[in-house]
């Protein structure tokens, strides 16, 4: 059977079940209910309904809870068993009291009918339940064996075509690689040749540099030679220029201190004279200021010693100062 089979047998046993218990509900309560107002106080004869309805609902949360735990593949223990069984003993007694006080025997097995056919139908129920579900487990594990096994078989073919890909791979690379090595070795070969050739050719560069290296060194050590000449003539020049120099300069500096000295006697001589009672000629008197200006005498000492006046002498100083009196003397001289 498929799944949509299974799933049909399981609506029709649902169906029918919930029918009879029903059904068996609907003909427990018309028949225990008048029983029930006989047995009852006076004034609670409203009460008469509630037991017959009781009792049902025990057999309807039963006949429930046991298609759910027979769908789960679960099994309650002994009390569901106890409860089922006293349901139905309940519903079969009160069915079959009002019948059995009367001592009429045919209308205790009429009422009989409806309980037991009640309490056959859960156990059935629930066996043919509990074998649904033993049958679609089974039937599961087998599907699940066999889609494992059809798996496992893809999984081999797919080993097997992965394996077969994998050796032609492998055989393609094989053969690749020795025409690679092939193609190395005529490659090395021919690499062999060509360094060969290159070689002797770098030898015969190597040779020719060599000599033009050489030739090149001898010509760079001639040409230092004559420039380490030529500087040594330059520094004997530049030797003899800088002693040339050295005794110009000590030259100078001789005639200049002597001239520093003459000058120096000349402005001794000059203020050695005195202070003077009637003007110098204007010459002499320069040479007495520019004396004066020399030794740093004031202006009226100067004054004194030329006979001119102190403006005058202030004018030959400020000239002095200037530098222009230098030139004016020098021209006089």
């Amino acid at each position: 059977m498929n799944a949509v089979q299974i799933r049909s047998a399981e609506r029709a046993l649902s169906v029918g079940t919930w029918l009879i218990v029903g059904g068996a509900m609907l003909f427990s309560i018309l028949t225990v209910t008048p029983l029930m107002e006989r047995h009852s106080p006076k004034g609670w004869e409203w009460t008469a309904p509630i037991l017959p309805l009781v009792v049902d609902a025990a057999v309807v949360i039963v006949v429930r809870l046991d298609s759910v735990l027979a769908a789960l593949g679960g099994h309650g223990g002994r009390w569901p068993i106890a409860l089922r069984w006293m349901t139905g003993a309940m519903t079969l007694a009160l069915n079959v009291a009002d019948s059995a006080l009367k001592k009429d025997l045919v209308g205790a097995a009429v009422h009989a009918v409806a309980p037991l056919l009640l309490i056959v139908t859960a156990e059935t129920g629930l066996a043919y339940r509990r074998a649904i579900t033993a049958a679609q487990s089974a039937r599961e594990a087998q599907l699940k064996a066999e889609r494992a096994e059809r798996e496992r078989a893809a999984a081999e073919r797919r080993e097997a075509q992965e394996r077969r890909q994998r050796e032609e791979r492998e055989h393609a690379a094989q053969l690749a690689r020795e025409q690679r090595e092939h193609e190395a070795l005529i490659a090395r070969e021919q690499t062999a040749r060509e360094d060969a050739a290159r070689r002797e050719e770098r030898e015969r560069n190597e040779a020719r540099e060599r000599a033009e290296r050489e030739a090149r060194e001898h010509r760079e050590q001639m040409r230092e030679q004559q420039q380490a000449e030529r500087e040594r003539l330059e520094r004997e020049a530049a030797q003899r220029r800088e002693r040339d120099r050295l005794e110009r300069e000590q030259e100078a500096r001789r005639l200049q201190q002597e001239r520093a000295e003459r000058e120096a006697r000349e402005r001794a001589a000059l203020l050695a004279a005195g202070p003077v009672n009637e003007k110098l000629p204007e010459d002499k008197a320069r040479l007495v200021v520019h004396a004066s200006f020399g030794e740093g005498l004031p202006v009226r000492a100067a004054a004194e010693l030329c006979g001119w006046s102190t403006g005058w002498v202030s004018a030959r100083y400020q000239e002095h100062r200037d530098g222009t009196g230098l030139v004016l003397e020098g021209a006089s001289s």
